[in-house]
């Protein structure tokens, strides 16, 4: 071998060298700036009178989760109910049994000692309900819920020597949130996910999954601007399955579960299930971070959560390892998000592998101003959702105590399949291929990619059965939608069709050529085309169309 071969060989070897380095730095750097999150949240109930010696067996609960925790020297978060931070049982446990690693906080359900420790009278008829308007603190007036955030924080301390920092519940009115952020220095919170009908109380059309900082005037709202945010950050809680929870009971007023909650047999307690969610987690592209919550209430009892939390550890002990997932706190997350975020970050939630092998497909978008799904399905593709946050709309349970077993709360409706749907015909925002006469045919997509140009961009490509590109981009408060065509010019639109069941649910109330104005619940806001057109249709055939300019839709999504 002469001398020149030699050196070219050796320089092609280095070349390969360094950009192999890079590559892997590169992934690294990746994985660090857009960590993936596990809280492994347990929140502790004194009593259920549902449950045959309750007591005992929620204390044995606890005892083995602590025993699970310590197993895998995770750090993890336990959360208590005002009746079970009082019993010295609990108190001897975590303080002689509960690893340093570990985090205690509150869980903001309220009980009946609670109550009765502020001074306040109990309405319940045991001394734990899940009736929305006693166990939760809209139902009580401004002053009571500031009550019983002192009496809680002041035992806690007696207690413990300190305040928490985390306080979660299946929702924390935006008062109490601030009160606890401005007296006591709360960091962190986290609610419940998405659900409709679910144990008598709905959210729906929030940020889906990962964290937010939510308004003033709605704790369930993200806020766009510092003055109304309230600086700590809300985590999402429970893990949905974010292919199927979405559409489980579309069309209904009661939605099924699909989590990481390990009671449930085809969510958390089922190990190829459980090794789905975390691909989606770990492997795709997410833009800040991605986060799901681990984790059970002990009404359930060990017996109903013991199988599916044996199985979830190791899945996340080889993950830790790798390197590819952090377990930690609910504590440090939020102390690291808002480190991170001064405002809530643009995330994403991509799910490409379909655990039923139907050929579905998933993409989720969040910012501060909105939210957005694109489902793909065997014999269709669409928008599923698209929510518009606004932070001056204000929650009805802001001032005035809710009443009843039932609460709701809700965001801005654009599209809404779970509810503008039946059972029978699921609508979504389509694409359709217009021909000269007006007749138009769906456009089926397939085989999406999905990158990240920026931190807080998000661009989809998905083609046709003709080869057309279309290229769906999130930015942060606009959704930007075009077609590459292979050949002759397309013409194309997004087009909304729902059940004639279902028009009356409709939000929107005068159609302009770039903008409707709409109204839910009493709000009045805009759906406005930056680029492009809307048209009005007779509700019959379709109700509006999206017509690009150019080949090219601007969505404005900053309402």
């Amino acid at each position: 071998m002469n001398l020149k071969v030699t050196v070219l060989l050796l320089l092609s070897i280095l070349m390969f060298s360094v950009d192999s380095i890079t590559a892997k730095e590169t992934a690294s750097n990746k994985k660090e700036k857009s960590p993936r999150i596990i809280n492994i949240v347990n929140f502790i109930r004194q009593t259920d009178y549902r449950l045959e010696n309750s007591d005992a067996l929620m204390f044995e609960t606890v005892e083995k989760q602590i025993d699970l925790v310590n197993r895998y020297d995770f750090p993890a978060t336990f959360l208590f109910q005002y009746d079970a931070l009082i019993n010295p049982e609990y108190q001897k446990l975590m303080k002689t049994k509960l690893s340093p690693k570990c985090e205690l906080g509150a869980w903001w359900e309220i009980t009946q000692p609670h109550v009765e420790a502020a001074g306040l009278k109990w309405r319940g008829e045991h001394s734990w309900v899940s009736t929305a308007n006693i166990a939760f603190t809209p139902g009580y007036t401004l002053a009571e819920r500031e009550k019983l955030v002192d009496v809680y924080m002041a035992k806690f301390k007696e207690i413990y020597g300190k305040y928490p920092k985390s306080v979660g519940s299946w929702y924390v009115d935006s008062h109490t949130l601030e009160y606890m952020y401005k007296k006591y220095g709360i960091v962190a919170s986290c609610n419940c996910k998405d659900q409709v009908g679910t144990d008598g109380y709905t959210l729906w059309g929030g940020y889906w999954n990962q964290a937010y900082y939510p308004s003033k005037l709605n704790a369930y709202m993200p806020a766009q601007t510092d003055d109304f945010q309230i600086p700590v950050p809300v985590f999402r809680m429970l893990g949905s399955d974010p292919m199927y929870q979405y559409d489980a009971g579309i069309g209904t007023n009661h939605q099924g579960v699909i989590t990481l909650e390990p009671v449930y047999k085809d969510g958390g307690g089922d190990k190829k299930w459980v090794e789905y969610f975390m691909e989606s987690i770990v492997d795709e592209p997410c833009l800040a971070f991605n986060y799901a919550q681990a984790g059970q209430e002990n009404s359930f009892t060990w017996s109903g959560m013991g199988k599916g939390l044996e199985l979830q550890f190791p899945i996340f002990d080889s993950l830790s390892k790798a390197g590819k997932i952090k377990v930690e706190t609910l504590e440090e997350s939020g102390r690291w998000f808002k480190e991170q975020f001064p405002k809530t970050p643009a995330t994403a939630i991509t799910t490409l592998v379909d655990i039923r092998k139907e050929g579905n497909k998933s993409v989720w978008y969040n910012s501060r101003f909105y939210r957005s799904n694109l489902y793909w399905e065997k014999d269709g593709f669409c928008f599923r959702d698209i929510h518009l946050f606004d932070e001056k709309m204000k929650s009805e349970y802001l001032d005035t105590p809710g009443t009843g077993g039932q609460f709701f709360y809700y965001t801005l409706p654009v599209i809404d399949r779970f509810y503008w749907s039946t059972p029978e015909d699921k609508t979504g925002l389509r694409v359709v291929e217009l021909d000269k006469n007006g007749s138009k045919t769906d456009v089926v997509l397939t085989d999406p990619v999905v990158s990240e140009p920026s931190n807080s961009v998000l661009k989809v490509e998905s083609k046709d059965k003709s080869g057309n590109t279309f290229i769906f981009t999130f930015y942060e408060d606009k959704i930007d939608v075009s077609c590459k065509a292979t050949g002759k010019k397309l013409d194309w639109a997004l087009e909304l069709k729902v059940p004639q069941e279902r028009i009356g649910q409709l939000p929107f109330k005068n159609f302009g050529k770039s903008s409707i104005q709409s109204e839910f619940r009493g709000f009045n806001y805009t759906i406005t085309c930056k680029k492009g057109n809307i048209v009005k249709g007779n509700n019959t055939d379709y109700v509006l169309r999206f017509v690009p300019s150019g080949n090219g839709l601007v969505i404005n999504c900053a309402n």
